[in-house]
């Protein structure tokens, strides 16, 4: 019988992937690696569980329009031997957009797939790479089935005020609302969450997936009440590319006084603003971190400053707070980051200790701490594997 499940994060030139076993309980991953180059010259990185370590280039046509759908089924047909006898029962995709009409995970099929095309809009820069894989997995193996599992579906829960702008209905009616993503790193966070605070995880937290993208997510009971992000993925806090939240009139500014046209505005907003933008240097934290370059340190302290402000506002939200976590790329590993943050909320009554810090955690709050500090790696492809047995109908997943 199928027990293989593989999982795909598609983006304009590279394809992750992880390859996943039912294992009755949660399901185990037993290898993962990315294809990068994958419209030109795709080359395949393996990397096994137990420790191997695989490379190959993919020898399919230079084609744009075939070259996807040949490396993913030469992927596939690589996976499939991979599990024996055992064979592959489905693929789990991250998609970033469900828009109001997917509040959970969902089987594909081409309507499905035409509805989620209408999201494009919605998130450019992630929605049609998200899409291309399951047209091209369509190609690839017809026969299997395939899961979308969304990054808006977690903060379906938030109350309805929530999710407004101050806008006419006319605009609602269209879906300009706030839908919020990282969902799935946030799901995640929240079904750990009672092994690292107990009973207090079902308390008041607020969780800060800190990567290249970065939001905000209030937490109370385990679910969304409120998060960082709205309409699109630009909203919120700064990030690596991405301005977060700015004056609407900043983008008139740019559209009536310089000109620019809507394709050069959504190239600034997404590639060229964030700590990029504002330190002309990187949008990877780490360099700025390791320069003495004092707009480095400008960048680093928008971002920082921008932090405990937003986390301030879904602190008055949730009406206090329990716990703080930090979560992704930049939360994980940045202890100085992480440092800075919560230092600037202290007068929550949080208690930070510094070599707890040092040591990446997991708590990095003191035993006097009014509200505590955690460190937890987030893992959203164990969530897409999840969702996606539980789809097609595995039972325990």
């Amino acid at each position: 019988m199928s027990s293989g499940v593989v999982v795909l994060n598609s983006g304009s030139s590279s394809l992750k992937f992880a390859l996943y076993r039912a294992a009755g309980g949660d399901p185990q991953r037993l290898l993962s690696g990315q294809i990068e180059n994958i419209e030109q010259a795709p080359h395949l990185s393996m990397y096994e569980s137990s420790g191997g370590v695989s490379e190959r280039a993919l020898s399919t046509h230079v084609d744009p329009g075939r070259t996807r759908a040949e490396s993913l089924a030469l992927l596939i047909d690589m996976l499939s031997e991979r599990m024996g006898g055992e064979g592959l029962l489905a693929a789990g995709h991250r998609v970033v957009h469900g828009g109001a009409s997917f509040r959970e995970p969902v089987v594909v099929d081409r309507d499905v797939l035409a509805l989620l095309g209408t999201f494009v809009p919605l998130a450019p820069l992630h929605q049609p790479h998200n899409l291309a894989a399951i047209r091209a997995l369509l190609d690839a193996a017809p026969g299997m089935p395939q899961v979308a599992c969304f990054d808006t579906a977690f903060h379906s829960t938030q109350p309805e005020v929530a999710t407004l702008y101050a806008l006419p209905p006319e605009l609602r009616t269209r879906g300009v609302r706030r839908y919020g993503f990282h969902g799935l790193s946030y799901e995640y966070i929240a079904s750990v969450l009672p092994d690292y605070l107990g009973k207090r995880a079902n308390g008041k937290v607020v969780v800060a997936h800190l990567g290249n993208g970065c939001s905000l997510c209030a937490l109370r009971e385990g679910r969304s009440v409120g998060t960082s992000m709205g309409f699109t993925a630009l909203e919120g806090l700064v990030m690596g590319t991405r301005p977060g939240s700015i004056d609407p009139g900043v983008v008139l500014y740019m559209l009536q006084e310089m000109s620019m046209g809507a394709p050069a505005v959504v190239d600034l907003l997404y590639h060229r603003c964030g700590l990029l933008g504002i330190s002309e240097i990187s949008h990877d934290i780490r360099e700025l971190l390791a320069t003495a370059d004092p707009r480095a340190a400008r960048a680093v302290d928008l971002f920082v400053y921008r932090a405990v402000a937003q986390i301030g506002a879904l602190v008055a939200a949730l009406e206090g707070l329990d716990a703080l976590v930090f979560t992704a790329g930049i939360g994980v590993h940045a202890a100085v980051v992480r440092e800075r943050i919560c230092r600037g909320l202290a007068w929550l009554g949080l208690v930070f200790d510094a070599d707890a810090n040092a040591r990446h955690g997991p708590c990095i709050s003191g035993t006097d701490s009014t509200v505590s500090a955690w460190v937890i790696p987030t893992n959203e492809e164990l969530m897409i594997a999840r969702h996606t047995l539980r789809a097609v109908g595995v039972a325990g997943a």
